[in-house]
């Protein structure tokens, strides 16, 4: 159950995603996957927030967003 905290959550921005898969090799749980070989989609349920993703994109377009309430 949710206590209320905000968790961060990776975020793609989709129109700038050059689908390069890096995030997806470093995402320790496979919350990522490259969609249709044009861009990077994350299973918000399965990501943890670690930012991984956003450190290893090399065209810097993963966000690390508070999300829930």
């Amino acid at each position: 159950m949710n206590s209320g905290k905000k968790r961060r959550k990776a975020i793609v921005d989709e129109a700038h995603c050059v689908a390069c898969g890096c995030c997806a090799k470093v995402c320790p749980t496979g919350a990522i996957e490259i969609v249709r070989g044009t861009t990077a989609q994350v299973r918000l349920a399965q990501c943890a927030g670690c930012g991984k993703c956003a450190k290893e994109c090399p065209a810097s377009v993963i966000a690390m967003q508070e999300v829930g309430a």
